[in-house]
């Protein structure tokens, strides 16, 4: 992903705070529920986020 512009850098970064923000909300809901199927959804939702998150990062 070289020589991107700077509207192209900005909207990457929005996307990568985005998924970021997910993961952390996503992380809370795991935590705060009581049903060990749903916690577990909400925990994986949350480490796919913060994995998309990385590889955008990565791909810099």
């Amino acid at each position: 992903m070289a020589n991107l512009s700077h509207s192209e850098l900005n909207s990457v970064r929005e996307v990568v705070t985005a998924h970021l923000t997910s993961a952390s909300k996503l992380g809370a809901y795991a935590d705060a529920c009581p049903d060990p199927q749903i916690k577990q959804m909400f925990t994986q939702a949350s480490t796919q986020a913060k994995q998309s998150a990385n590889s955008l990062i990565q791909m810099l």
